[in-house]
C-alpha cells in the first residue's frame, strides 16, 4: 500500500490528484495542514510519498513550494496534471435564498471571481482548504454558509450542490509533483523511461550567464518548458533558477547537464521522471 502525504483534507484537489496518479494501487492518504508538514512526513518516514501542487494555469507558480522542494532533499519522481472544477455547495436544508457566505481557499475564490461578482450578496470567506471548508460547514452545521470545492468533496460530506463548474476558466489545470526520499526513487519510476527533468541552479553575476546555459540546452535539443527565478536571500540581485526541461534522448540530456555545470555556481537535479499527460 502506498502512503501519500498531501496538503488538505479528503476530497481536496490534492486527494483527487493522488488517487488519480496511483489509480492502479491501493493508497492511504495522510492529510497535512501545510506543505511544510508534507515534507516533514517524508523526512520522518522515508517510505511515505508526497504529492504537492507546484503551478496552476491561472494562479501561476506556488513559489514557496519550489523552496520547500529544494531544501527538503526529496526527489521528484512523477507529475500529474489535474483539471480543476469548482462547485458551490451547501447544507441540504439551504437554498440560494438562504445562503449569505461562501467559504473556500483564496486561490479557489480567485478562480471563481466572475461567479462571485455575479452574486454580490455572497460574502467571500477565506479558509485553508477547499474540502476543509465543506467539511467544516457540515461538522458545525453552519446554516446559510456555502463552500466552493470539488463536487466529490461535496458528495463526501453529504452536501447539496447548488451549481457545478463555476470556475471562470474552463481550461484550469494544476500541476502536481510526486516526491519521495531519494533512496526510494528507483522504486518509484524507471529512469530509462524518463523524458522530463526539474533542475535548480544559480549563476555568476555576469552578463549573458543565463543566455549561455540556454544556448547549450538548445544545442543538445533539450526543450525548456518552464523557467522560474527566485531571489537568493542575502545576495542582492542574485537568483536561483528553477527549470523544467523535456528530452527524447536520455544520453543527450545527461551530456547537456555535464556541459552546463561549469557555467553554474550551483546545480541540483530535483528529479527525472515521465512527463505528465
Amino acid at each position: 500500500m502506498k502512503r501519500i502525504a498531501i496538503q488538505g483534507q479528503n476530497g481536496s484537489f490534492h486527494d483527487i490528484a493522488a488517487r488519480q496518479y496511483f489509480e492502479h494501487e491501493q493508497v492511504q492518504v495522510i492529510c497535512c495542514n501545510t506543505f511544510e508538514d508534507v515534507f516533514t512526513q517524508i523526512k520522518c518516514d522515508p517510505t511515505i510519498v508526497g504529492m504537492t501542487a507546484i503551478e496552476n494555469t491561472i494562479a501561476g507558480s506556488l513559489l514557496h513550494n519550489y523552496e520547500l522542494l529544494r531544501d527538503s532533499g526529496t526527489t521528484v519522481v512523477g507529475e500529474h496534471k489535474l483539471h480543476i472544477r469548482h462547485c458551490l455547495c451547501c447544507m441540504p436544508e439551504d437554498t440560494w435564498e438562504t445562503i449569505d457566505e461562501v467559504h473556500s481557499h483564496p486561490v479557489a475564490l480567485m478562480q471563481c471571481r466572475q461567479f462571485l461578482s455575479a452574486h454580490p450578496a455572497l460574502k467571500a470567506v477565506e479558509t485553508d482548504d477547499t474540502a476543509g471548508a465543506a467539511e467544516n460547514i457540515m461538522a458545525r452545521h453552519l446554516r446559510g454558509k456555502a463552500a466552493i470545492c470539488h463536487a466529490s468533496a461535496a458528495l463526501l460530506n453529504g452536501m447539496k450542490v447548488l451549481e457545478d463548474s463555476i470556475e471562470d476558466n474552463k481550461h484550469n489545470f494544476t500541476r502536481f509533483l510526486v516526491v519521495c526520499d531519494p533512496r526510494k526513487a528507483d522504486f518509484m519510476r524507471p529512469l530509462e523511461k524518463s523524458d522530463k527533468a526539474s533542475l535548480v541552479f544559480s549563476l555568476p553575476h555576469e552578463e549573458g550567464s543565463l543566455s549561455k546555459v540556454l544556448t547549450i540546452l538548445s544545442f543538445y535539443n533539450i526543450n525548456l518548458t518552464k523557467i522560474q527565478s527566485l531571489p537568493i536571500i542575502g545576495h542582492e540581485w542574485e537568483y536561483m533558477f528553477y527549470v523544467d526541461v523535456t528530452y527524447d534522448n536520455l544520453t543527450r540530456y545527461r551530456q547537456s547537464i555535464d556541459a552546463i555545470i561549469p557555467l553554474t555556481k550551483e546545480l541540483k537535479i530535483l528529479g527525472e521522471y515521465q512527463n505528465g499527460r
